[in-house]
């Protein structure tokens, strides 16, 4: 039984128990379990979700370092998601009564097959079906999100995908952030000056494999004139068939860039005052490649 109507203490909550020094409201209970891998080590920052008996989510979260789900729930009945980069998701179910510990013991994950990665040969960025987009802060106060209309990309894919390359090439004019009077000043020579600049190129021959479908695309990002290394956070996605039953690689990545990095001008409008755009600028790309014809090697 528990203390007082807010301080209650969960069954196992005494001296030296699991769930000691733990108050849990009169209405609720306590839901736990540990995640483990097939040789029954801890999976650390696994992220779960609880969701209630109509689907709404409860709350979610990541395991601790020692793999632990430990949650207070109002009574009821619940579906518990468990996700892991690497492995094949969990899904279970548990009913919690009030002032009681549900445990679910140990959750193993299975190891998730990996997806077949593409044919080695020569693929090209499919533009249509792709896109490459970004995220800054405006004035340091509401974001800004925008995208690049125009672009084109290879990528040559390697016997082994460690050693495949790639070459983008974006128009630096095609600049879309839904605001002509902006898109005008990004184009100007304050920011992307794309008289002088016409296009933003990225290209990389180093693929890192991070485990499960994860990589790391390492390369040289060129903008403004100035080139500086970048690395793409990438999740591949895996083969599939377009409409016309055409092999398709799919892929989405991410990467912050740094104005500072690539221009002075733009340090020299915040000394005037003018700070347009926040010193950090997130990159989203949404990629799909396609065979190159005659491309096969």
């Amino acid at each position: 039984m528990f203390d007082r109507l807010f301080g209650k203490r969960a069954p196992g909550a005494g001296r030296g128990g699991p769930l000691a020094g733990l108050a849990v409201p009169s209405s609720a209970g306590v839901l736990s379990c540990r995640v483990l891998d097939p040789v029954h080590e801890p999976v650390r920052q696994a992220e779960f979700v609880v969701t209630d008996a109509v689907g709404r989510k409860v709350l979610g979260g990541e395991t601790d370092p020692y793999g632990t789900v430990l949650a207070t729930v109002p009574a009821g009945e619940y579906r518990v998601a468990v996700t892991s980069e690497g492995y094949t998701p969990y899904h279970g179910s548990a009913v919690v009564a009030e002032g009681e510990h549900r445990g679910l013991g140990d959750v193993l994950l299975q190891v998730a097959p990996q997806p077949e990665l593409p044919e080695p040969g020569d693929w090209e960025i499919d533009p249509l079906h792709s896109q490459i987009g970004f995220t800054a802060r405006h004035i340091g106060l509401a974001r800004i999100h925008g995208r690049f209309n125009s672009f084109a990309g290879a990528v040559r894919i390697a016997e082994r995908m460690e050693h495949s390359a790639m070459h983008v090439v974006i128009d630096a004019a095609s600049i879309d952030t839904g605001v002509q009077m902006r898109d005008d000043h990004l184009r100007s020579g304050d920011f992307l000056d794309v008289g002088a600049f016409p296009t933003l190129e990225f290209f990389s021959e180093r693929f890192v494999h991070r485990g499960g479908s994860r990589w790391a695309v390492t390369g040289a990002l060129t903008l403004h004139g100035v080139s500086r290394t970048v690395t793409l956070d990438t999740q591949y996605l895996g083969l599939g068939n377009g409409l016309e039953g055409e092999t398709r690689g799919a892929c989405r990545a991410t990467t912050e860039l740094h104005r500072e990095d690539f221009t002075l001008t733009w340090q020299t409008l915040l000394a005037r005052g003018i700070a347009a755009v926040g010193s950090s600028i997130s990159i989203d790309l949404d990629i799909q490649i396609v065979p190159k014809a005659g491309g096969r090697s």
